[in-house]
């Protein structure tokens, strides 16, 4: 972070100091509690100045939350090679990754707040929604879901967030732990569903195929057998 230091920007090279400045102060504290006092202080320029490239406070916070939006989205992307299990739990590495370093930030814009609550914000939240749901399509080689998979993943989706924002308070199960039980735990959503549909049975066959015996999913099948023996 840049402190106390005046020096000559362009205007977008300013207004992308400002939004880092103000992501770095998020990582540490809700947005609501940062004042744009702070964010002028951090990036060594005057208040007014601050306004002379953001009309208002909302507009920085949501110029910052868009550009941590778009990071979170991209922790998803990962390369379509190698066993599904494995893939997901490199996802989820980088997702907890994210979580870590903008915990305040992640938790404010996750469950809203007068800083964070406007329409634009929560667009922002749905877009990352989506790219982590087309991402998940992409990795099962499916352009257009079938109702049950569509829940599944998006209720996957859903309890990633959910698990993530209840670890962030007191941090009292190790991480580690936690990204590879959301990967059990897609997989076991999958097969719940593939009890009623043929489709999703399908769905999990493919899955399957080509796990190795060192993979979550085999690991997963591994826990479920010895609790029912």
């Amino acid at each position: 972070m840049t402190t106390g230091v005046r020096r000559r920007m362009g205007v977008e090279e300013r207004r992308q100091q400002l939004i880092g400045v103000a992501l770095e102060l998020f990582s540490r504290r809700s947005p609501d509690e940062v004042s744009i006092d702070e964010i002028a202080s951090a990036a060594g320029i005057s208040r007014p100045l601050v306004y002379h490239y953001f009309p208002g406070k909302l507009s920085l916070y949501e110029a910052a939350l868009k550009r941590a939006s778009e990071d979170l989205a991209d922790r998803f992307h990962e390369p379509h090679e190698g066993p599904l299990g494995a893939r997901l739990l490199r996802v989820m590495r980088r997702f907890f990754d994210f979580v870590d370093e903008h915990g305040p930030g992640f938790a404010a814009l996750m469950r809203g707040g007068p800083a964070v609550g406007s329409s634009a914000t929560n667009a922002l939240i749905d877009s990352v929604r989506q790219a982590a749901y087309e991402q998940i399509l992409a990795h099962l080689g499916i352009t257009e879901a079938p109702p049950r998979l569509e829940l599944v993943i998006r209720s996957w989706i859903s309890l990633a967030e959910s698990t993530a924002l209840i670890w962030l308070d007191g941090r009292r199960i190790p991480r580690a732990e936690l990204e590879i039980q959301l990967v059990h735990d897609f997989a076991a959503l999958t097969a719940v569903s593939a009890a009623y549909d043929e489709e999703m049975t399908a769905l999990v066959k493919r899955m399957v195929q080509g796990e190795p015996n060192d993979g979550p999913f085999a690991d997963l099948a591994a826990r479920l057998i010895a609790l029912a023996g």
